[in-house]
């Protein structure tokens, strides 16, 4: 039996919307950890795992969640091989995306910011 994911639906503020602004993101939104998730982004068709996941904004320090916009653009367009292979344990069935999404990481950072 495969495992489930705590999140299965993209929240509505999620930064790989292309509908969403960054900044409206609720809870403090700070452009410069926004920045810092590009640790998250795997170099596409690398084997190599980053060693980091980009967590749900409404995740809790109690139960973190995947951030399912970034989860599925690394399984699909950011082709990232090491996390295809740890998800097979998982059911993504029932994953959702809301919207048109972003295919970049730098394209969910605000329109008013540069990327370094």
């Amino acid at each position: 039996m495969k495992k489930k994911l705590c999140r299965t639906k993209q929240c509505a503020k999620c930064p790989w919307k292309v509908s969403t602004n960054p900044h409206d993101i609720p809870d403090g939104y700070n452009v410069e950890k926004h920045k810092g998730l590009r640790k998250t982004i795997a170099e596409p068709g690398s084997l190599r795992p980053t060693g980091h996941a980009m967590a749900c904004h409404e995740s809790t320090p109690e139960q973190e969640m995947h951030c399912i916009g970034w989860l599925m653009n690394q399984l699909g367009p950011g082709n990232n091989i090491a996390l295809r292979f740890q998800m097979l344990q998982y059911d993504l069935k029932d994953v959702k995306l809301d919207g048109e999404q972003h295919e970049r990481f730098e394209d969910t950072l605000p329109d008013d910011e540069d990327y370094e």
